[in-house]
Order: structure tokens, then sequence, then C-alpha cells
């Protein structure tokens, strides 16, 4: 109890920053991030925007990889007016297609440039009926989880080599949801039978699905990393529950009540930032499933 009500406060964990704290704030530290180059899915909107537009202001080169390269290209315009040195790559990607992954991996790696930060922060919540992406996977599976698996496993060396090359320690984060915890069973299973339309479509389950398969993802690979050797860190963040684009589906005048109501409890889109910057150190590497659950706690 006493945990929630400093949540709520926003006092001051640990690392010197709560539930209240911006990621202006927390890589008000860190300047000067010109030497680093990040990679943003889901940064064309939310809090995927406001990574993107805070780590260009302190300097990094950042890539925005999104489906509509036309917004890509006004998010850019919006940061460069902020920030008219900054220097920001637009590529295109669908994170539900595994071709599409492959082919911007691909224009990423000709350009030569080095990668220190993966932000895997796109996601889906499908309101509707079941779809199937073009490679036959659940929509919200394949945009949420396996496109960013095969994104992050083909970038993989190149973010092992920068880290060899530079010294610097490259970063992997998955934006998964305190929401894994609500799929108990067999999520291999699920998704067979989902897809098969065996059992109904529950867009909440699919869901949950999709952010369990994040937490074990990060599980496996931090300990792969430990193994190789790599100075690549992979971290999982639950940052907060924020009203985004991820609800764009149920926008609406009940939407709007709902959350009017819960305002008081919820973060705004900068403050949930804080949880994945480059300065942050509440996220945690997960040595074991039962800590990968970061909590919203100060």
């Amino acid at each position: 109890m006493l945990q929630a009500v400093r949540y709520l406060l926003g006092s001051p964990g640990a690392t010197g920053f709560g539930s209240k704290s911006t990621a202006e704030d927390v890589t008000a530290a860190c300047p000067d991030l010109a030497a680093l180059t990040a990679i943003i899915t889901g940064a064309t909107s939310g809090i995927g925007a406001e990574t993107a537009r805070v780590l260009a202001k302190r300097g990094a080169r950042v890539v925005i990889p999104a489906r509509s390269v036309k917004a890509a290209e006004d998010m850019r315009a919006r940061i460069r007016d902020e920030c008219p040195g900054a220097d920001v790559l637009v590529l295109p990607l669908d994170l539900s297609s595994l071709a599409s992954v492959r082919a911007f991996a691909d224009r990423f790696l000709e350009l030569g440039l080095p990668l220190h930060l993966l932000i895997n922060n796109a996601g889906k919540f499908s309101h509707g009926q079941l779809a199937l992406s073009e490679d036959g996977v659940e929509m919200t599976f394949a945009t949420n989880y396996l496109g960013h698996f095969l994104l992050t496993k083909l970038l993989l060396g190149r973010m092992a080599e920068t880290a060899a090359a530079t010294g610097v320690q490259g970063r992997i984060v998955n934006v998964s949801s305190s929401v894994h915890g609500w799929f108990a069973g067999d999520w291999a299973e699920y998704l067979d039978l989902v897809t098969r339309r065996k059992i109904a479509y529950d867009a909440t389950q699919a869901y949950a699905v999709s952010k369990l398969a994040n937490v074990l993802h990060t599980r496996e690979l931090a300990a792969r990393l430990q193994e190789t050797g790599a100075n690549v860190t992979v971290n999982c963040v639950h940052p907060g529950i924020v009203r985004t684009r991820l609800n764009r589906d149920r926008d609406g005048i009940l939407t709007d009540l709902v959350f009017l109501l819960l305002s008081k409890l919820l973060k705004t889109i900068p403050q949930c930032r804080e949880s994945s910057s480059v300065g942050e150190r509440r996220v945690t590497r997960s040595p074991r499933l039962g800590s990968v659950n970061p909590s919203m706690r100060p």
C-alpha cells in the first residue's frame, strides 16, 4: 500500500526518479548523446514519438521506422522545428510483415551506421475481429512480438559490433505491459486454436499473449547475451498506463469518460517515456521470469 501511495504521489525511488518524472528529466544528466544512434519503432505518435523527440533533442541520431512514411516524415519535421540540427532518418517498416522487417534491416545495415539503442515500442491492440498478417499470423502477435523478435535478431550483430568498437554498451528495450500476466496457459496452442478459428477471438487475450512473448523473449535473450559476453543489455519495461493511439479503435464518449475519471492515476506521454530512457536505471535485465515485470513503482 505504501509503495502504491508513493507511486501516485510521484515520490522518487532509488534512482532519483518517480512516476511523475519525464524523459527530459531523466536525460538531463546526459545532455549530449551525439555519439549514439537509436532505432525506435512506433515513433510517429504517443510515447514512441516522445522518446524520439527527447533523444533527438539530446543530440542522438534517431531512426524512425514506420508503416506510414508520411507520418514518420511529419514527425521528423516536428522534431526539426524544435531542434533544427536534429539527425532524424525515416525508413519504411511494417512490423506485421516479416518481409518488410527483413527489408528494413537490410536498408539500415547497408547505410553502415552504428547502432547503440533499439527500442521495440510499437504496439497494436485489435478491438475488432480476428485478422491475420500476410504471413498467416494473428495480427496483434505478429506486430507486437514476431516483427520485433525478427528485427532484434537481424540487428543484434550490428549492436554487438558497435559496442565492441566504441566501448559504449548497447541497449535493447522491449516495451511490454503488466497485462502479460493476464494470460495463463500454453500461448502457442492458444494462437493455433485462434488462428484456425477453433475458439473465439479475444482481443485482450491476444494482446496479453503478445506481451507475454515480449517478456519471455527478453528473458531468453538476456541469458544468451550473458553467455556470449556481448556488451549489450536487454530490458523489458511496463511504462505505466497512458492514453495513446493504442486505444484509437475505441475512441468515443465512454472512453473519454473512463480516461477522465482515471486521469489522476495515469501517466502523461512524457512521463511514460522516463521508463525506457537511455538514462534510466530502473528497468533491469531479467534473470528470471518473476523479475521481468517492472510494475508501476518509483
